[in-house]
């Protein structure tokens, strides 16, 4: 994989895809928080050393993270600077979609026709 800062379109893609499973994501969480074990981040997730190790050489393999032995343990740590922004953004929830423009921006001619068939069949459903 390339350098972190020299990123391509592509490899951007495949960064969301690898960050894209729960357990991965709430590893990565935890490692902005600081430098974990192995042995703390199978407590804080509840998961078996074998699944945390293949999450783990997975996060690494994309040069998202890496590690340092520090006797028998194994101390992981974030070594991507825009995991923190991306998870950041990923946790954000927002209450109001974006406003509908009033007409086609170029032929300065039609109109939002406002809810759309699947949109209202959901309201009704609420």
């Amino acid at each position: 994989m390339v350098s972190v800062c020299e990123r391509t379109e592509i490899d951007k893609i495949e960064l969301l895809k690898v960050i894209a499973h729960p357990t991965r994501m709430k590893l990565l969480e935890e490692l902005i928080q600081g430098v974990k074990c192995v042995g703390d981040l199978e407590d804080y997730l509840e998961i078996s050393q074998p699944n945390a190790s293949q999450h783990l050489s997975l996060l690494r393999r994309c040069g998202v993270i890496d590690y340092y032995v520090d006797g028998r343990l194994k101390c992981y740590f974030l070594v991507d600077p825009m995991i923190p922004d991306l998870i950041e953004v990923l946790k954000k929830s927002y209450s109001e979609k974006l406003p509908a423009p009033a007409c086609c921006p170029i032929t300065k001619k039609g109109k939002y026709p406002g809810a759309r068939k699947h949109e209202a069949k959901e309201s009704a459903l609420q």
